[in-house]
């Protein structure tokens, strides 16, 4: 038994969702103390800060994030070095310019966005965004090598060293956002000076940027980088569209927990995706396109069975969750806003449901060098929330109907994505389930095999 705990323990797959997990119960726990730590209009800005930093984040980093996953999976000569390399300089270049548009934006029209909430971000972001470029550097690159367990230390420092900030603030301290926020750039600080020390932001190897490299990252990232950004805005939209409404910032904050829920829904998938995208690129390089259907229908199969499960849970148990993450002021409906939290969570678990089939499209189609249809998948999807989004907040005015946007979206995103890329690997459908039904058929095998092994030794030791 111990054995096969090792090998789990040790497995790609493994190491992924643990890193994932990792920051979840960081994010979730932090979530909820900063929740009960401020007043819900005062929380509603700490929402807007998070969104826009991921958001700016998506832009910042997709331009060459997905493309340095795909391209060091094949690779392992110089080739390998000069990709880290602009990947390392493309980075820096897209941090100075988008600090200097936020920080003259601010310059220029300071009293309407501090009226709107945003002061947060526009003021501390590009200090944010430069101090934590060596750790994202470092983190894209080790998905590459597929090195998980060096992902989650660095996990680990960042995320665990901010929650016990937010301890200590909750605890002692009642510090104000700003210094918040402070505390978090200086952990950003010390974390990324360990990977600069270690040499795994790869910074060292820009003087070995090609213009061949750094072309080849930019025209995939051209469309990945789009494609990024609007699956953030996705996620983030109903947070702005919410914010410029009459709803104002406390129905920001309160639409905030029930998206929280949905991430953590989300944990298993990103940590499989993660695993999922270098081998798919790696096979799809190498020209084993049956391999790559092979994982699709697998990851899809498997992840949509699991979310069957933790969907009827989290429906179950929807009132439970909201109290334990907001606490009492987001239990039951809300006298401010007159909405019910734990009622859109229960619209939300329909909506996880979608999620494993739409990400692993998408996936696929960067996987087989196709991101411009993955581009043209999420800008449809888009589109589609804003219109949905702003249907149901100026018409309907209901936080309940922005959710149900989401089912919509993400339904037509499932179709799309899928459409697009059986036109590259020639697809069927009802494989997914199969698939699916056929990896945990494997793996309890695996597991009762082995047990069935050690009892067997077992028995044979006793005998003498």
């Amino acid at each position: 038994m111990r054995n096969l705990v090792k090998k789990i323990v040790r497995e790609d797959n493994f190491l992924s969702l643990a890193g994932n997990l990792a920051i979840a119960f960081f994010a979730f726990a932090g979530f909820a103390l900063l929740a009960r730590s401020f007043a819900m209009e005062e929380f509603g800005k700490w929402v807007l800060f998070t969104a826009s930093f991921a958001f700016i984040e998506m832009f910042r980093l997709g331009i060459t994030n997905t493309a340095i996953v795909r391209y060091l999976s094949g690779l392992s000569s110089e080739e390998r070095y000069q990709f880290i390399g602009s990947n390392a300089l493309i980075g820096l270049i897209a941090t100075f310019f988008i600090s200097s548009i936020l920080l003259t934006c601010y310059y220029f029209f300071s009293e309407p966005i501090r009226r709107a909430g945003y002061e947060l971000f526009f003021i501390w972001y590009p200090l944010m965004a430069l101090v934590n470029l060596p750790i994202n550097n470092a983190i894209v690159v080790m998905q590459s090598d597929q090195h998980f367990g060096k992902i989650l230390l660095l996990r680990i420092l960042e995320s665990g060293s901010f929650f016990l900030i937010v301890i200590i603030n909750f605890l002692f301290m009642k510090m104000t956002l700003t210094q918040i926020v402070l505390s978090w750039i200086i952990i950003d600080l010390f974390v990324s000076g360990y990977c600069f020390l270690n040499g795994w932001d790869g910074m060292k190897f820009i003087v070995k940027a090609t213009r061949k490299s750094s072309g080849t990252l930019l025209d995939f990232g051209k469309y990945t980088t789009f494609t990024l950004i609007g699956t953030n805005l996705l996620r983030s939209t109903d947070a702005f569209i919410i914010s410029l409404s009459p709803l104002g910032t406390a129905a920001v904050a309160l639409y905030s927990i029930p998206m929280r829920l949905t991430e953590l829904q989300q944990i298993p998938l990103r940590s499989f995706a993660a695993t999922a995208f270098p081998k798919m690129s790696k096979e799809s390089m190498n020209g084993k396109i049956s391999e790559v259907k092979e994982l699709f229908y697998t990851y899809s199969g498997a992840m949509t069975i699991l979310f069957v499960f933790i969907s009827i849970f989290v429906f179950i148990f929807a009132d439970l969750f909201v109290l334990i993450l907001g606490g009492k002021q987001y239990a039951g409906l809300d006298p401010v806003t007159g909405f019910n939290a734990a009622t859109i969570v229960r619209i939300f678990t329909i909506y996880g449901l979608l999620l494993p089939i739409d990400r692993m499209t998408g996936i696929g189609l960067d996987s087989v060098n196709r991101p411009d249809k993955n581009f043209i998948k999420v800008l449809y999807m888009v589109i589609a929330n804003i219109i949905g989004d702003l249907i149901a907040i100026f018409v309907f005015k209901s936080l309940s109907m922005v959710a149900v946007t989401s089912i919509l979206f993400t339904s037509l995103g499932v179709w799309i994505g899928f459409h697009l890329l059986n036109k590259e690997l020639d697809l069927e459908f009802f494989q997914i389930n199969r698939h699916g039904i056929s990896f945990y058929r494997s793996l309890i095998r695996k597991i009762k095999d082995h047990l069935i092994k050690r009892k067997g030794q077992s028995e044979t030791v006793n005998k003498f």
